[in-house]
């Protein structure tokens, strides 16, 4: 749809998540669930030209994310035959060369592009880890904490940490160093994750929701600022002027827009459905 709400269309009527919009705006990849298999499938953004990726048997494949040049697509897969964890995979954007880069006796997840697509952080175990994009060089940024976001200038990484008190917004440098509690007012998600940092395009500011309310604030942590009483996964659109979330409405979860200060909130959607997962696209589409 269009940043209004305007022009709805139906893309996919097969069961299907997580959407990621190609750098250059022209495909979309997107999970589907079939048969107790999920598959990871990329398609024009018209819809057109859907093709299956990965088809593979009894695995779950899910989390597509596109390397900055559009090249590549990240992605995790969970085997019920021979990985008893979820792992970390790279492959072509056409699905060929799927090949795994992790190895770990946890669960790996939430892969992310560096901004020069030469890394890929992920979640594994109970921390933070960073690997090469052919798979070498993996070591360990953080002891605790999960999804990392990359800066766009590349040099730091955003992320959720807390403890049994609740989660906080961290940043860090891309070699890990220089940890810092961006928010110290943590937060008790109950067992629902914690705050979703998200970087603004020009990497001055960080949007992140706490409890039911979405908040703004400096890259350094100052100057917090609460925009709205609800809503949850804050993302900036590609221009920085707006800012689309999460939040229940008439008893069902919609997508909402506002100004990045927080006025002209709108209800995108309003739909009797449950709406998730949706993704700006890094260009216009007509």
């Amino acid at each position: 749809m269009n940043a209004d709400g305007s022009g709805k269309r139906l893309l996919t009527r097969n069961t299907s998540h997580v959407y990621a919009w190609s750098p250059d705006g022209r495909k979309i990849a997107f999970g589907r669930g079939r048969d107790d298999n999920d598959d990871i499938y990329v398609m024009n953004a018209d819809g057109s030209g859907q093709r299956n990726l990965t088809r593979t048997r009894d695995q779950l494949n899910q989390g597509a994310v596109w390397s900055p040049d559009g090249r590549r697509i990240a992605f995790t897969r969970l085997s019920s035959r021979d990985e008893p964890n979820a792992e970390v995979y790279v492959m072509n954007a056409d699905g060929s060369g799927q090949r795994r880069l992790t190895r770990n006796p946890w669960e790996d997840l939430t892969p992310a592009w560096s901004r020069d697509g030469r890394k890929i952080a992920f979640s594994g175990g109970t921390g933070i880890f960073v690997t090469n994009a052919d798979g070498s060089g993996e070591r360990p940024l953080t002891r605790s904490g999960f999804g990392p976001v990359w800066s766009p200038d590349g040099r730091k990484i955003a992320f959720t940490g807390g403890d049994r008190n609740g989660s906080d917004v961290y940043v860090m440098n891309a070699d890990g160093s220089g940890r810092r509690n961006l928010t110290r007012r943590p937060v008790n998600y109950g067992g629902q994750g914690g705050p979703t940092p998200a970087w603004s395009p020009d990497g001055r500011k960080i949007a992140f929701d706490r409890g039911r309310g979405i908040f703004v604030m400096n890259a350094d942590g100052s100057g917090q600022r609460r925009l709205t009483q609800f809503g949850r996964e804050p993302r900036w659109s590609p221009d920085g002027r707006m800012i689309a979330f999460l939040s229940i409405s008439a008893g069902n979860v919609e997508i909402f827009v506002m100004n990045a200060d927080g006025s002209r909130l709108t209800n995108v959607t309003r739909s009797a459905a449950d709406e998730h997962r949706f993704a700006w696209s890094p260009r216009q589409v007509r």
